[in-house]
């Protein structure tokens, strides 16, 4: 249970994938491929990780074309799947979707099997994210069973199960609602940490960020009053009161654009939704 492929859409990260990068060869448990796709980058970055594939045969390097702008949500899982479509490996047992703005111990992976081995049911998994604030380590807080996209671990079975990733916003929440409604289980692994160099979402902008979080909502079919009391609940978190402000033009967003969204009644209709 260690064979796994990794790959990691990035997009001007020339500050950060070096780290990553370094974090990734060092594992105790070594991919059996990593895919790096350059979305179309204009900075360093493209440099950077033809030199990572010169030195390790394990590593594919897929460059993009500069699109002009950076692409929330649905930008990340196209270039996924652009490095998904190049991999030469077909014998994976685990897929992983990494960012390339990670570090993280050498037994990062060892360590995330063990939960895989010892829960057969645990189809997507992943560490928790810290941010370094002021020389401190900070935990960025989610519910147990979310894992952050920057760090996606699937088990064959359940990336087969759920039919991949959903090609827009909301995507790292849509994979865990389908798993968890075909029977499998979700996990964010506390003890096993990962460093995130950026705050989630601040290369698109705190306040647009919590906009796709406040979309993300009326995707998964959140009720409009347990939005209005997140919302209300989430004044007292920077950045205040816009925060909040975000997540309800957002979730008013779907209603205005009618964005397809999780029928909530069934599995059936999750799926169709969905596929």
């Amino acid at each position: 249970m260690s064979r796994y492929a990794i790959i990691t859409p990035i997009r001007n990260e020339e500050a950060h994938i070096e780290a990553t990068i370094a974090s990734v060869r060092r594992q105790t448990i070594q991919p059996v491929e990593w895919v790096i796709v350059d979305d179309g980058s204009t900075d360093r970055t493209a440099e950077i990780i033809d030199r990572c594939a010169a030195e390790l045969p394990w590593v594919r390097v897929v460059h993009r074309p500069d699109r002009g702008f950076r692409k929330s949500g649905g930008g990340v899982v196209e270039a996924f799947y652009d490095g998904y479509n190049h991999l030469a490996c077909g014998d994976w047992e685990f897929l992983v979707k990494l960012d390339g703005d990670l570090s993280f111990a050498e037994d990062y992976f060892e360590r995330c099997f063990e939960h895989f081995r010892s829960e057969p049911k645990l189809g997507i998994g992943g560490g928790d994210i810290y941010h370094n604030v002021n020389g401190e380590l900070r935990i960025e807080k989610n519910p147990k069973f979310h894992v952050r996209g920057a760090t996606k671990i699937y088990r064959r079975g359940c990336w087969q199960a759920i039919g991949g990733l959903w090609p827009g916003p909301g995507w790292d929440t849509i994979d865990e609602v389908k798993a968890n409604m075909l029977g499998w289980k979700t996990l964010g692994f506390e003890e096993i940490q990962l460093v995130h160099h950026r705050y989630t979402g601040s290369a698109d902008g705190l306040f647009r960020d919590c906009m796709k979080h406040g979309l993300v909502w009326y995707i998964c079919g959140y009720h409009p009053l347990f939005a209005f009391a997140s919302c209300l609940y989430r004044l007292g978190r920077k950045p205040y009161v816009a925060g909040s402000v975000g997540m309800c033009c957002g979730f008013l967003k779907g209603y205005f654009t009618r964005t397809p969204r999780i029928d909530s009644r069934g599995r059936d209709g999750l799926l169709r939704a969905l596929d």
